[in-house]
């Protein structure tokens, strides 16, 4: 039986390991290295001595590396820009939006091109201060042959005598109210300039003052119930402290004897002038 002998390839016999070529190598590495580092150190110490030799060898240094990093860049394919370059274009490109796609359109916020304005909210109205009542001007009115007597009348003539002062002294719709349920009015007028007023008769003796508690309970219904923008008191008699003191803090005019007499006397003015 013939055994077939395989042939070899084209490519020759494999080499052999050689010890004698791989010791050459590595002492041809040796040496260039030892060698290299005898130069650096022949270089450094020569700067040392002659230190203005520094500035030549690093320009000599630099300008071997850019000959160098030069013949590399030469032998880059023409197609392709180097790293440095890439960079360089990277940085001075304009940012491009994610994705790829341009942003959006800005379109005006109404297209009929028609100009839009804001309606601005409608001042407040300035209210004017209301005008202030204009209190008529009193003129003494002519003294009477014979003055009225208060205190000879009864309560109820007492009370007719003060409306009529208040008629005779320029007020309009005077009436008498007074009597059981008055709740504390006794005269209701209208004053020359146009406000209400309720008046309190308290017909007592040189003895008897009006006191704090007569006015508290006229002051409790003059403003609430009467709806008096002038509250008056009148008496034949005088007040106690307190009653003038709770009759100011209410604004409650308070007229006694001798200012009664001035008033029908015509010497004095009305209480709401």
């Amino acid at each position: 039986m013939t055994v077939p002998v395989r042939g070899r390839g084209s490519g020759g016999s494999p080499k052999a390991f050689s010890v004698r070529t791989t010791a050459g190598g590595f002492g041809a590495v040796a040496l260039l290295i030892c060698g290299g580092g005898l130069m650096v150190r022949i270089a450094w110490e020569g700067m040392l001595r002659h230190p203005a030799a520094v500035v030549p060898a690093a320009a000599l240094a630099a300008a071997g590396a850019l000959l160098l990093y030069l013949r590399r860049t030469r032998r880059r394919p023409r197609g392709g820009p180097g790293p440095l370059s890439e960079a360089v274009q990277e940085l001075f490109e304009p940012p491009q939006e994610p994705g790829g796609s341009p942003g959006p359109e800005f379109r005006p916020l109404h297209d009929d091109g028609m100009e839009r304005t804001a309606v601005l909210p409608e001042p407040e109205p300035v209210l004017e201060p209301l005008p202030e009542p204009v209190l008529e001007q009193w003129e003494p009115a002519e003294p009477e042959e014979e003055a009225q007597d208060h205190e000879a009348l009864d309560a109820d003539g007492f009370e007719d005598a003060i409306a009529a002062l208040c008629e005779r002294d320029g007020c309009s719709d005077v009436q008498v109210v007074g009597g059981a349920g008055d709740l504390g009015a006794d005269v209701i007028a209208t004053a020359p300039d146009g406000r209400r007023l309720v008046v309190q008769c308290k017909y007592y003796g040189p003895d008897n003052k009006v006191g704090s508690q007569d006015l508290q309970r006229f002051g409790g219904t003059c403003y609430a119930v009467h709806e008096a923008e002038i509250a008056v008191c009148v008496t034949t008699s005088a007040y106690t402290t307190p009653a003038l003191e709770y009759a100011e803090q209410c604004a409650i005019l308070c007229v006694d004897g001798e200012a009664l007499a001035d008033w029908n006397d015509g010497t004095a003015p009305p209480p709401w002038c």
